[in-house]
């Protein structure tokens, strides 16, 4: 359901304990925070994904008054539900009240600007949308006394979204230097433990930019295994390895789990990390114990997202090398089910953290691997793997 009014955003998911903590944080900057007002208005739009006992809401919100220079949004709810942990803002609940507060780089918010953020969280008896949203003290339906327009403390400069250019990245390929029909230079085909009728090779009708990508003709069955691997050795990347990669494909992702990205780690034995689908959603999947990322029940497959098909999607991820924990991103949204930030999380996470030990990936593969059921087209296109955030 979605109701018209404001937005936010926030990295990490909170503990209940640290929500708790930040309140009083939160309570003594929302003035400084205020400081330029919303006057004339805002919207809210409140998406809701519910289920028996939980739920997550991607909220956006979009500014009808003057320009921002930090902002937090403020509403009751009226069920009982209470919020767990959110994403692309700093999000606070102190009984049914919740303010939720902008990040370092998403603080700006022009006249006709918007904000995105999302949060997970439970309920027991009911889940209604809330409807008293307020943006920086001025309720969205315009009524409000805004709060006093004093001067924001001194901080250090905002953190802005990471950059699409990836000039120094270990790998930085847009294949347009791929003369052939076969992958080449610092790329080369492979199928890792058999190969049967899928195929790889350089496409110049298909590209994201310029005129050329790698495309792989994935088919089904174990044995039909068919990848580009990057010759670049990754095992210095850190200690947080970033990558982002353009894809395309062709058919939605089946029930069956399958796999179009695959890093060989070597805290595995050189088994692999695995980025793929199953249940029709991206997920992990940890190849020395099939461990899953997020857990494969309806309400974690939920939190996960599809990717789309027929068109170029931009898919990042942050691999923390010393810690076991990991981003996700499709586009600018962080997939709170592909979240792994070393606190359990139901129906996310218990799998994977049943193993403690980081990640050290060493290798970059593209292409397809099915474990059933699953043909499927794909393109890839200017992918970056570094040791700083890479954009899209």
């Amino acid at each position: 359901m979605r109701i018209p009014f404001p937005l936010l955003r926030a990295r990490h998911p909170w503990t209940a304990a640290t929500i708790l903590a930040a309140v009083a944080l939160l309570m003594s900057g929302l003035t400084a925070l205020s400081a330029s007002g919303a006057e004339s208005g805002c919207r809210v739009d409140y998406t809701v994904n519910r289920w028996t006992g939980g739920y997550t809401a991607q909220i956006k919100i979009t500014n009808l008054g003057p320009a921002l220079t930090g902002w937090r949004l403020t509403w009751t709810y009226t069920g009982d539900q209470q919020v767990t942990s959110a994403w692309n803002a700093t999000v606070a609940q102190t009984g049914s009240n919740v303010v939720a507060v902008n990040t370092g780089w998403n603080g700006a918010l022009a006249t006709g600007g918007t904000a995105d953020f999302g949060l997970q969280g439970t309920w027991r008896s009911s889940d209604p949308a809330p409807s008293d949203f307020a943006l920086n003290g001025v309720s969205c339906g315009g009524t409000g006394t805004p709060p006093p327009t004093t001067p924001p403390p001194t901080t250090p400069p905002p953190t802005t979204p990471p950059s699409g250019d990836c000039g120094s990245a270990v790998i930085c390929s847009d294949f347009e230097d791929q003369a052939g029909p076969t992958p080449s230079g610092a790329w080369r085909f492979t199928a890792p433990d058999c190969q049967g009728t899928g195929t790889a090779a350089v496409d110049t009708a298909v590209a994201h930019r310029g005129s050329t990508s790698l495309r792989v003709d994935g088919r089904a069955g174990y044995c039909n295994h068919a990848f580009v691997a990057a010759t670049a050795d990754l095992s210095s990347v850190g200690p947080v390895m970033y990558v982002r990669m353009w894809v395309r494909h062709t058919t939605a992702l089946p029930a069956a789990h399958v796999t179009f990205v695959s890093l060989p780690d070597s805290s595995q034995g050189g088994r692999s990390l695995r980025v793929g689908g199953q249940n029709g959603a991206l997920q992990w999947n940890r190849e020395s114990d099939d461990a899953t990322l997020p857990a494969q029940s309806p309400a974690g497959v939920a939190l996960s997202r599809p990717l789309s098909t027929g068109s170029w999607q931009c898919l990042r991820f942050a691999i923390d090398t010393a810690a076991p924990k990991l981003d996700t991103w499709l586009g600018d949204e962080q997939i709170p089910g592909l979240h792994a930030d070393g606190v359990p999380t139901q129906d996310v996470d218990q799998q994977w953290l049943a193993r403690t030990t980081p990640p050290r990936p060493t290798a970059l593969r593209l292409g397809w691997e099915s474990y059933g059921t699953g043909d499927d087209t794909l393109w890839f296109d200017d992918v970056a793997v570094g040791s700083t955030p890479i954009g899209c």
